[in-house]
C-alpha cells in the first residue's frame, strides 16, 4: 500500500489514499474542491522508499475538501476563591476535514 509522510501547520501525517484527515482550517478560494499538500517529507510505493532532505522533489498528495468541521466544545473556568468571582468560557476549533485522492511522485 503506498503511503506518504507530509508536513502541514507543523505536524505530520501518514497519508494513504482514502484516508480522511481534520487539519488546521485555512482560507480557501471559493468553490475549492481539492488541495494539494507540498511538503512531502517520505514516499513509499512498490518500487520503493523515497526520503527527502528535507522534502521530496516534484511530490505532491492531492485532497477532496469535505467541509468545515467543529471539535467538541471545551470550557476554561475561572475564579478565585472567597471573593464570589467566577467566569466560564468556551472554546470549539474549527478544522477542515480532507480526503486523501492520490499520491503524486
Amino acid at each position: 500500500m503506498a503511503y506518504a509522510i507530509v508536513e502541514d501547520s507543523g505536524v505530520q501525517f501518514k497519508m494513504q489514499p482514502g484516508d480522511k484527515f481534520e487539519i488546521d482550517l485555512r482560507p480557501l478560494p471559493e468553490n475549492a474542491a481539492a488541495i494539494t499538500f507540498d511538503k512531502v517529507l517520505l514516499i513509499s510505493n512498490d518500487s520503493g522508499v523515497k526520503i527527502g532532505q528535507p522534502l521530496v522533489e516534484g511530490a505532491t498528495v492531492t485532497a477532496k475538501i469535505l467541509g468545515e468541521v467543529k471539535n467538541e466544545k471545551v470550557y476554561v473556568e475561572r475564579f478565585t476563591r472567597r471573593k464570589g468571582f467566577h467566569r466560564r468560557v468556551g472554546h470549539r476549533q474549527r478544522y477542515l476535514a480532507v480526503q486523501i485522492e492520490a499520491i503524486n511522485g
